[in-house]
This record gives structure tokens, C-alpha cells and sequence, in this order.
């Protein structure tokens, strides 16, 4: 009888469910389905409070040159008060190198409270006043005293919004009602559209719940940039004619167009064709 028992619990155990799963010991470890599927989201990307498509840290933190260029085609997203969000596709920026550039705010090392953003980590907001009334927007990269400017913008939406911005922040100014190509085509327009001011300056575009980056919708080709040479920095001596200025050449909504860089542009652009035929 011992053995029949010994035989019949034996059995017992490798006895499957009448259902045919296969149940596991509390000890086994189980196997579960992969947590992500499909292709890793950029390292550029952040999904911070369900904005998938917003640039993270890592974008901003590249030489000022390479970011100048790389905020190109990208969307600046302001989020008012009220909840309306405006946008705008990057269409120009200037590149400041830091201490050795004689037109950068940091030339020469100097830190002072009102450029101390320039200084921070990568994507650091510098928001400064000129003229008294109004505001400039850059971007800290790579380097002590780097940065980029933010010099026109492409609306995208919110364009009544930004329309009644302008209105109400130009100074001294009245009557006719601006054109959307207006409305972002210099860096204190495009402040005034987004309602910028000294109150963003030392944010983090990366993580900042107003104001961030959204990665750009991809077209069918990259856009040629026209490099030039940057704008209101006559005395800086040979840094005044240093191309570090970039914008997407054709667009209507760049602040000051500059001829003969679009015709060295074009220039190398069908010598770099014929170079392929």
C-alpha cells in the first residue's frame, strides 16, 4: 500500500490542469512580455508629462554653432495662462561663442548677474533687456558663455493670440494691424508674440512647463541654411563678420535677409551637385 500511495502522488504531480495551462511555483521565475515595443524613442526626447515630442536635455547640450544650426525646423511651444499654447517653427538663430567672442555677453570670461543664464547647464534660458523696453531670448549650449539667440520664428498657431500680444507690448506704436510675417521676424517680436520676458530668464527649456522644444515635423529634404554674418554687432571688430548667423534660406519670416551669403550658399550648393554627377 506504501508504494501504490508513493506511485499515485507521483502522478499526481505531473498531472496538467484540466485546462491544459501550466501552473508555476511560486519560486519560478516567470517571463514577461517585452516593457517597450517597437524602436527606442531618441535620447533627444523627453516625455515629460505626456509631451512625447518635446527635445530634452541632451539636444541642447552641443556647441553653440551645431545647436544654432540644429534649432532649425524645430517648434518653440509658449503655454499662456489661460492654457492656449502658441507656436512657432525656428526659421533664424545667431550663434555666441563665449569668452573669445568679442560680440558675446560673456566676452572675456566676465560673469555678472544679468548673463549669469549663459553660464548655466546646456538649455539654460538667457533673457535680456535692450533699449529699455525690450527682451531678447537665448539658449546656454556647450561652453561657459555660450549660447544661441533666437532670431525669427515661422507662427504656427495661436497667430490671433500673438497678434494681440504684439499690439499690446509694441511701445508707441498704434493703428494698422500687423501681417502674420510681422508677427515673430526678429528676436523681440517673436518675445513680444510669446509673451517673453525677464520672468523666464534661468529656465529650463528642457523641463519648463510655459515654454519648450518640440521636434519638427520632417519634410521631404533638409532645408539649405544660409550662413551670415550676425546682426547689430558692428563693434565687434573681425567677430562682426564671422558668418555665426543661420537661417532657412527662402522663408519669408527671417528677419533681414542677406544676399550675398545666399548667393555663396547657392553658389555651393550646385558645386556640390555637379559633384555628383
Amino acid at each position: 500500500m506504501g508504494q501504490k500511495k508513493q506511485r499515485l502522488l507521483e502522478a499526481k504531480r505531473h498531472q496538467s490542469p484540466p485546462d491544459g495551462t501550466r501552473t508555476s511555483s511560486p519560486k519560478e521565475p516567470r517571463l514577461e512580455p517585452p516593457t517597450t515595443l517597437g524602436p527606442q524613442r531618441s535620447i533627444y526626447f523627453s516625455s515629460l508629462k505626456g509631451r512625447p515630442g518635446r527635445l530634452g536635455s541632451e539636444f541642447f547640450d552641443q556647441p553653440a554653432v551645431s545647436l544654432a544650426r540644429a534649432f532649425l525646423g524645430q517648434v518653440l511651444v509658449r503655454r499662456l495662462d489661460d492654457g492656449t499654447e502658441l507656436r512657432g517653427r525656428v526659421v533664424e538663430t545667431e550663434a555666441y561663442l563665449g569668452p573669445e567672442d568679442e560680440a558675446a555677453h560673456s566676452r572675456g570670461g566676465r560673469q555678472t548677474p544679468r548673463n549669469r543664464g549663459m553660464f548655466m547647464k546646456p538649455g539654460t534660458l538667457y533673457v535680456y533687456l535692450i533699449y529699455g523696453i525690450y527682451f531678447c531670448m537665448n539658449v546656454s549650449s556647450q561652453g561657459d558663455g555660450a549660447c544661441v539667440l533666437l532670431r525669427a520664428l515661422e507662427p504656427l498657431g495661436g497667430l490671433e493670440a500673438m497678434r494681440q500680444l504684439r499690439h499690446t507690448l509694441r511701445k508707441g506704436v498704434a493703428g494698422r494691424a500687423l501681417k502674420d510675417l510681422e508677427l515673430c521676424n526678429g528676436p523681440s517680436k517673436l518675445c513680444q508674440a510669446l509673451a517673453i520676458d525677464k520672468s523666464f530668464d534661468q529656465r529650463d527649456l528642457a523641463t519648463d512647463e510655459a515654454v519648450w522644444l518640440e521636434r519638427g515635423p520632417l519634410g521631404p529634404s533638409e532645408p539649405a541654411v544660409v550662413a551670415a554674418a550676425r546682426v547689430g554687432v558692428g563693434s565687434a571688430g573681425e567677430w562682426a563678420l564671422k558668418p555665426l548667423r543661420f537661417y532657412v534660406q527662402g522663408s519669408p519670416w527671417v528677419s533681414v535677409v542677406d544676399r550675398a551669403a545666399k548667393r555663396n550658399t547657392q553658389a555651393r550648393a550646385k558645386a556640390s551637385r555637379d559633384e555628383d554627377f
